[in-house]
């Protein structure tokens, strides 16, 4: 008995633990690598608070003697779970304002080709059968640029901005219609602000936080640029989420990432393997298309980029 009672217990505080740090995390957002890590996971408190809650629940009804010592841990899970589901909450509900009519979709798509390793031809094969009006790929090398253009990208995509680089280094963006007023951008990894027809768009891939204060810095370069450009769409590889501040600061200035705007639900993309991919699904969402007030985003889903540790997100979108 008094072993079962352990085992009860240690099942219960496997969920809460983590989700207590979770949810410490997105409300204090203490500063450093560690935390900057943690709080991309933060849907996931949702899921564990859940679990706990029906296993001290079931505990309750069936064991009414425990009901003194399980009653204030129900009431934990209860009170994490309702301030989760209230941050995730714009993922699933709220207004998508539609496009003007008659309005053309435009589609964007993203992706990260982990220096140079995805396989630029099947990238290329998802732009095509997506229809993509606008790629925009980050950590692009000569080699992999070779693939992709072999593999007709000049033809489907003939205009492009940026420029293949070394390591983590490159991006760039390939377009339909002309692109012009090519800007970089000054973060670690480099990035590009161009006019695309009448849209301008960022396209951008700041540090990830194994450099902390290279993070904090880059995303300062994101929102300086946000600000003063004001772009109608911000394309990339964030190495953040929608829950980190970086991100919260966007969207409370009017850009919003596309899937949420769309209703469209939780779309991680990071990381395709390694530790925190879960039975070949990632638990972060750290690459977004953001668009800004002139435009109304209609549909977000995601695909798979071979060789790479992302996914890819394509978004539909169109002028208000």
């Amino acid at each position: 008995m008094r072993a079962r009672v352990v085992v009860f217990w240690s099942v219960v505080a496997v969920c809460l633990v983590p989700a207590l740090l979770l949810t410490f995390t997105r409300l204090v957002e203490p500063r450093g690598g560690f935390w900057i890590k943690v709080e991309a996971f933060t849907p996931l408190g949702l899921a564990l608070y859940a679990v706990a809650l029906v296993l001290v629940a079931a505990r309750i009804l069936l064991r009414r003697r425990w009901r003194t010592a399980a009653l204030p841990v129900a009431l934990l899970a209860v009170a994490g779970l309702v301030l989760h589901a209230w941050w995730f909450a714009p993922q699933l509900t709220g207004a998508s304002p539609p496009p003007e009519d008659g309005a053309a979709e435009i589609v964007v798509m993203s992706a990260n080709l982990l220096v140079g390793s995805a396989d630029g031809i099947e990238v290329v094969r998802e732009a095509s059968e997506a229809h993509v009006d606008l790629l925009v790929v980050q950590e692009v090398t000569l080699a992999v640029l070779a693939d992709m253009d072999r593999a007709g990208l000049g033809d489907l995509l003939p205009y492009r901005a940026g420029a293949p680089g070394v390591g983590a280094s490159g991006t760039m963006a390939f377009s339909r219609v002309q692109l012009s007023d090519a800007t970089s951008l000054p973060t670690y990894f480099g990035g590009w602000t161009f006019s695309m027809g009448d849209l301008r768009v960022a396209a951008v891939h700041p540090r990830p936080p194994t450099d902390a204060d290279g993070w904090y810095d880059d995303q300062a370069v994101v929102a300086r640029t946000v600000a003063e450009l004001e772009p109608d769409l911000v394309v990339g590889d964030f190495n953040a989420t929608v829950d980190h501040a970086p991100m919260r600061a966007l969207a409370d200035a009017g850009y919003r990432d596309a899937g949420e705007l769309a209703n469209q639900g939780w779309q991680p993309t990071w990381p395709t393997r390694g530790v925190f991919d879960v039975a070949g699904m990632p638990l972060a969402q750290i690459d977004h298309v953001l668009v800004g007030d002139r435009l109304a985003a209609l549909d977000q889903g995601t695909v798979a980029v071979p060789g790479s540790d992302h996914r890819g997100v394509v978004a539909t979108v169109a002028m208000k």
